[in-house]
């Protein structure tokens, strides 16, 4: 199954044209929000772990993680590269475009954003499937809004 919907984003004002991104429901694994135990500050030390430590609620767990990690790695074997990489295009995108929508706008944030998706779309063209137009519209979007933004803080600080 595969739906279809149109992205619109405003920045500093001005409204990108839409783009037309497409779905393929079922096809990647859903990813929740669950977060570990382990303190940010303290990493997991695999070199200590030490599986015999484990009772038997605790082996199952990581069992079923295991096999959760293993079923997820064979649905994303499954799904076209281009689809996966065209995701990644696009979190890049929405990633420039907030730097972009910023109260004062990350104009350096938004920069290597657009910047890792040039050298995605450039660099990879036709090479990216159905979606490799959108994909440089997108670019040619987020690449005016820069420069709209930029002239935009350019000349809030003359005033």
């Amino acid at each position: 199954m595969c739906r279809q919907w149109y992205c619109r984003h405003t920045v500093a004002g001005w409204e990108l044209p839409p783009l037309r991104l497409k779905c393929r429901v079922g096809r990647v694994a859903p990813v929740t929000d669950e977060t570990s135990a382990a303190s940010p500050d303290q990493p997991f030390d695999a070199a200590g772990f030490d599986p015999e430590q484990l009772d038997q609620e605790q082996l199952d767990a990581l069992a079923e993680a295991e096999q959760a990690m293993a079923d997820a790695r064979a649905r994303l074997g499954d799904v076209p590269a281009e689809v996966v990489v065209t995701n990644h295009v696009m979190g890049l995108y929405e990633l420039a475009a907030i730097h972009l929508s910023a109260t004062p706008p990350n104009l350096e944030p938004a920069a290597l954003a657009i910047d890792a998706v040039a050298c995605l779309v450039d660099g990879l063209g036709d090479r990216l499937g159905e979606e490799a137009g959108t994909m440089r519209d997108a670019l040619n979007n987020i690449r005016l809004a820069f420069v709209q933004v930029k002239g935009a803080v350019g000349s809030d600080d003359t005033t």
